[in-house]
Parts: C-alpha cells; sequence; structure tokens
C-alpha cells in the first residue's frame, strides 16, 4: 500500500524524533530502544535468574561483554524498582573452569533450605547451566551440567559453591536452561530443564541434591527444533487453577526461526499433564525468544522475552550494543473458544512514562480525511490503542520521508493480524528479514481492539486485549515520524494515542 493511499484514506500524524542532545549520550543511539531494556555496551540474549526481592526486580541476562555478536556466556545485571526504569549492575557470574555461565534461574531461599545463608543473611541462590566449550568441541555428550551460585547482598555479589555441579549430564547434547520455583503443597524445589526434545522435571529439598520425576513433551507440541529455556507457573481461571508450561523452540516458529511455545495443564508435583494437545504460542512473531517469568512475585506473573530470532541476532545493524528485552508483560488466562489460553498485556506501570495522553475524536475520523499535527513534539516511541465494532480490514502504516514504511493490520478474510517490513528499512543483513508475520485471531467474536507499543526498533502488536501478540524489529534509515490508519470503511472508537518518555532521561 503506497503512502498516498493511507493518507487519501486515513489519517496523518506527524511526531518529532528525539532530540540532538539526547542522542549524544550512550543510550540514545540509532535504534537504541527508549522504553526497553537494552545493556549499555555489547551483546544480550536471553533474559535469566529473574526474581522480585525487597522491591526490586532483578533481571540477569546472558551477556558477552567484549563484543556484539554472541561470545563466552556472562550473567549481566540489572535492576528495577518499577520495571520501567532500569539500572545496570556489575556482571553477576563470569566463566569459570568449568565453562559459560548459560541460562538459569534465581530464587530467594527465605528458609535458607540450602544452607548458603550466614549470619541471619536470606540466601539468594542462581541455578544455572555450566557449558564446557572444550567439551562440545570434542564432540562428547556430556558438556552442560547444572550448577549453582548464591548472593547474601541482595544479588550485589556471587560466590560459585563448591560442590558444583549439582546436576551432572547423563549423556544428552542440549541439557540446559534450569527453572527452579518453591513448590508448596510438596515442601520442595522443582526444576524445569530442557533436554534436547523434551522437558525434565526435578525435584530437591535443599538445592544442591536433585531427584528425576518425569518428562514431558517427547511426542507433544513443535518439535522443528531443540527445546529451551522452560518455565512452569500456576494461574487461576475462575477461581481454578491451572499450570502454565512455556517451552522455547529454535528453530520451528510460526514466523520461522524462534519462537516461544506454551501448554496448559495441570501439574502434581512430579508430573505435567496437558488440557489441550493444541500447539500455541505466546507470541507469533519473529522477535519474541527464550521468555521466563519473575520469581517471587505472589499472585503476579509477569513475562520478559528477548526480542530478536537467532536467524539473524548476530547480524542486526546496531553499533556499540546488540539486542533488547520485550516490554515486561502481565499473564492471564482466558476460556474462548472451548480452549483456554494465555492473555499478555503490557505491565501496568508502563503507564508511568506515558506522557499526556492525546484522545482523537471518532468522529472526526469519520469527517476528515487529513488529522494533522495531533502529536506534538512526540518522541519516535508511544502506544497507539484502538477499538473497533466490526471486524473489517484495517491497517496502521509508520513511515518516514525516505518511503520506508512498516505496515500493522488484519486480515478479515483470513482473520489474521500482521506486522509487514517487507519496506520497513535496513533487511540486507539477513536475506529472510523482510518478512510478513501472521498471526491467527483466537476468537470470533465481533469486532477487534488493537494495542501498538511502539519504540525506535520494534513493534509489539497486543490484540484482543493481548490473546494474540506479535513483536517485530525493524530497522528504518530515519525514525519513523508520521503515523497513518487506513480503516477501509470500519468505524474505529476510543482511538488514544500515548507518547512515552525515554526510560533513560
Amino acid at each position: 500500500m503506497s503512502l498516498k493511499h493511507v493518507l487519501m484514506s486515513g489519517i496523518f500524524i506527524a511526531a518529532a524524533s528525539i532530540s540532538q542532545a539526547q542522542k549524544s549520550t550512550p543510550y540514545h543511539d540509532q535504534y537504541r530502544p527508549q522504553a526497553h531494556f537494552s545493556p549499555k555496551k555489547w551483546w544480550t540474549n536471553d533474559p535469566n535468574g529473574m526474581v522480585y526481592y525487597k522491591g526490586t526486580y532483578h533481571l540477569f541476562f546472558q551477556h558477552y561483554p567484549k563484543a556484539t555478536v554472541w561470545g563466552p556466556m556472562h550473567w549481566g545485571h540489572a535492576t528495577s524498582k518499577d520495571l520501567v526504569h532500569w539500572k545496570e549492575q556489575p556482571i553477576a557470574l563470569y566463566p569459570d573452569k568449568l565453562g559459560y555461565i548459560f541460562s538459569g534461574s534465581a530464587v530467594v531461599d527465605k528458609d535458607n533450605t540450602s544452607g548458603l545463608g550466614a549470619n541471619g543473611k536470606t540466601p539468594m541462590v542462581a541455578i544455572f547451566t555450566h557449558h564446557d566449550p572444550k567439551g562440545e568441541k570434542a564432540g562428547g555428550s556430556k558438556f552442560q551440567n547444572q550448577s549453582l551460585a548464591y548472593s547474601l547482598d541482595e544479588g550485589q555479589t556471587w560466590v560459585k559453591y563448591k560442590g558444583n555441579p549439582v546436576i551432572k549430564n547423563p549423556g544428552i547434547r542440549d541439557f540446559r536452561d534450569p527453572k527452579v520455583f518453591w513448590y508448596e503443597d510438596g515442601k520442595k524445589w522443582v526444576m524445569s530443564l530442557a533436554t534436547k526434545d523434551r522437558i525434565t522435571f526435578y525435584s530437591s529439598a535443599n538445592l544442591k541434591e536433585w531427584k528425576k520425576e518425569s518428562e514431558f513433551g517427547e511426542k507433544l507440541g513443535a518439535h522443528g527444533g531443540v527445546w529451551e529455556c522452560p518455565d512452569m507457573f500456576p494461574l487461576k481461571l475462575n477461581g481454578k487453577e491451572y499450570w502454565v508450561l512455556l517451552v522455547s523452540i529454535n528453530p520451528g516458529g510460526p514466523n520461522e526461526g524462534s519462537a516461544t511455545q506454551y501448554f496448559v495443564g495441570h501439574f502434581d508435583g512430579r508430573t505435567f499433564t496437558p488440557i489441550s494437545t493444541k500447539t500455541k504460542w505466546i507470541d507469533f512473531g519473529p522477535d519474541d525468544y527464550a521468555g521466563v517469568t519473575w520469581g517471587n512475585t505472589g499472585k503476579r506473573k509477569i513475562f520478559l522475552g528477548w526480542m530478536s530470532n537467532w536467524r539473524y541476532a548476530n547480524q542486526t545493524p546496531t553499533k556499540a550494543w546488540r539486542n533488547a528485552m520485550t516490554i515486561p508483560r502481565e499473564l492471564s488466562l482466558e476460556l474462548t473458544e472451548g480452549d483456554i489460553f494465555l492473555r499478555s498485556t503490557p505491565v501496568e506501570e508502563l503507564d508511568k512514562i506515558v506522557n499526556k495522553t492525546i484522545k482523537v475524536d471518532p468522529a472526526n475520523l469519520a469527517k476528515n480525511n487529513n488529522i494533522f499535527a495531533v502529536i506534538k513534539q512526540t518522541p519516535s516511541q508511544y502506544v497507539l490503542k484502538f477499538n473497533t465494532q466490526a471486524s473489517n480490514n484495517y491497517s496502521v502504516v509508520l513511515s518516514n520521508a525516505f518511503g520506508e514504511q512498516l505496515t500493522v493490520g488484519y486480515d478479515a478474510k483470513t482473520m489474521r493480524y500482521y506486522v509487514d517490513r517487507t519496506r520497513a528499512g535496513q533487511t540486507k543483513f539477513d536475506k529472510s528479514f523482510a518478512q510478513i508475520a501472521y498471526a491467527p485471531r483466537l476468537t470470533t467474536s465481533m469486532g477487534t481492539n488493537l494495542q501498538l507499543v511502539v519504540d525506535a526498533s520494534s513493534i509489539e502488536l497486543f490484540a484482543d486485549g493481548g490473546l494474540t501478540v506479535l513483536t517485530s524489529q525493524f530497522f528504518p534509515k530515519k525514525p519513523y515520524t508520521r503515523l497513518g490508519i487506513v480503516n477501509h470503511g470500519m468505524e474505529i472508537e476510543h482511538l488514544q494515542i500515548q507518547p512515552l518518555k525515554s526510560i533513560w532521561q
């Protein structure tokens, strides 16, 4: 669809980019997300060790502090009081003689079951995969093992456990990414571990000695690639408790490459039993992978993903840094079309960085083809929300003066949402990057609603209250400063635009 069509058929909104003064700081270089966490410099991938303790959200992450491509993995560390503003901390875990520090989780051992606490200090315990590159290069199958580290100063400094590894590899090449939680009914710790093409569950009374309980998934779910980064947690629906199991897979996603599937079912302390064999995706987009939830947050389940794809993660056109995280998302369950699905919505804390909300009168949309300068001096990040009564085609077009454009929309005939980045800017770094990503509509109720979180180089689509989610990166030569909505005759209701302040200011 041409920009001319957009201007004639929809609305046009002018938006200013980030000021030159802001651009002079490290956190305002080209493509740097202004509402998402990214490290100040160098490479990042999976979120790790996410735990909430004493009013602070801890985010550890796969990090290589010497280059902008994947390398010997460390655990980077960032903290936040509100899930929005982040402070990068010193590196938490460094590679050692047992290998690189691959993905894992962290728990607050409030009862000191591990015995690692001292002088009345509660231990924060990290459970992670040691990856031995020499063993891998030698062609063995036991080069990934599970280990512990602990902190007695609320995550600021860490000590490796002298008895590492605590789970030795039985001979499985892909044996990694432990996610641990306290299972109150059984008074024990439970671990979900990715073991090639399935998840293996372990249990422990003390985090040091582990017993294998069961396996799940050998013949269920998507199997286009290796299973990774599991997470399991309970959620309630209409007063009844269900368990959700997240499993990332690479490749094999619905839009090629990396993606995260999920299962809803029951867990008895030993075995996970799904209530449906249908393959479900927490995000259909190409750029949400390895996501897990924060521990120790009570009834809230807050998800965070790595906003990239292993197809091109090492090649995206950033300079001092590479890759970022998604917006933190609150998870809930919904019964629709006779099945139970996950809902994902941006956390309410995102409102902390919203400038004054701009509400566009739907009557004006019907009367005028050109609404100009609704947003004044807005940076390149904002939230766009609107509802429609009828499920007709529509599209939202982000564009710039170079003719580059990103199109987001809904196709009523196929009942699919989509993000089209074929003309969105730089694509030559990967032959498959210029794609249209699709996501099915999961409900047949009349009307649709859409929420878009737009940042310097990413868009996150939350449709139908978060039942369908689609995340995509893009890399235009210059920021998108124009926004057009093509409604194809539909009635738009409650159109809001919420400019976002930079979290790095």
